[in-house]
């Protein structure tokens, strides 16, 4: 796991760079806790546990919440030493003084983050995605009917999604089939792949489950300012349950 990470960007500055702020801290959480053991279990409760962090920024009940502070996250277990490493992301400063008792493991460690980046410039990155595809509804259906999310569940479909958010220099930050891309390239046959356990939810979204899959490599970045803000916004679907964050180095 990357060492951690207020998130924000800046307009391009001289030479065509982007600058990337954002703040990134690093929770070590104790896997035998009863609050831990539940967030591992439900990615509903994972959720709240990332967000209550936060409390004050914005009005309660507020639907985008989470994209108004910019909070992503992204979390990986240690199952020898029962730890569970979460890191989560955002615009504003968070508070994890909430935290029962017991449930964190170690002191959390809080990074600010400022970086200008330029093109051609290369970083290392990890991250955990939901990689989905959407299937049309079928011919003769209501209007407004909408699609079904299909899960991917093959490594070679995984990196044919990521490569799809690819931006090769001088091309649109949105793929002619409407795929918002990151403003980077990467040697996709580089890249490790691997499938993570299903995220699912009980109550109250019974029949939530997150299709997961890890990818790393090594990003050269194309377009600054549309790297930024897949830095900033994070990439694919099920980003209020730790997919989409890019942690670079």
């Amino acid at each position: 796991m990357n060492t951690p990470a207020t998130t924000a960007h800046t307009p391009s500055g001289p030479g065509g760079a982007a600058r990337f702020v954002t703040t990134q801290t690093l929770l070590t959480l104790d896997a035998r806790h009863p609050f831990v053991a539940r967030s591992l279990l439900d990615a509903q409760d994972m959720h709240r546990t990332v967000m209550s962090g936060f409390g004050g920024w914005v009005d309660d009940g507020s639907r985008d919440a989470r994209a108004q502070m910019g909070v992503l996250s992204t979390w990986a277990v240690d199952l020898r030493q029962a730890r569970v490493n979460l890191v989560v992301q955002s615009s504003v400063p968070a508070d994890w003084s909430g935290m029962p008792r017991g449930a964190l493991a170690d002191v959390p460690e809080t990074l600010i983050v400022d970086r200008a980046f330029r093109v051609g410039d290369r970083v290392d990155f990890r991250t955990v995605v939901n990689p989905v595809r959407s299937i049309p509804p079928a011919p003769g259906s209501p209007p407004k009917t909408r699609g079904v999310r299909v899960a991917h569940t093959r490594p070679e479909h995984v990196r044919t999604w990521f490569a799809r958010r690819l931006q090769p220099i001088g091309e649109p930050a949105v793929a002619p089939d409407g795929v918002t891309r990151i403003g980077a390239v990467a040697d996709t046959e580089r890249l490790a792949l691997r499938l993570l356990p299903r995220a699912s939810s009980q109550a109250p979204h019974k029949g939530l489950r997150i299709a997961r899959a890890e990818i790393k490599g090594t990003l050269t970045v194309t377009d600054p300012k549309v790297f930024v803000t897949a830095l900033t916004q994070g990439i694919g679907h099920a980003r209020a349950y730790s997919c989409g964050l890019i942690l670079i180095r």
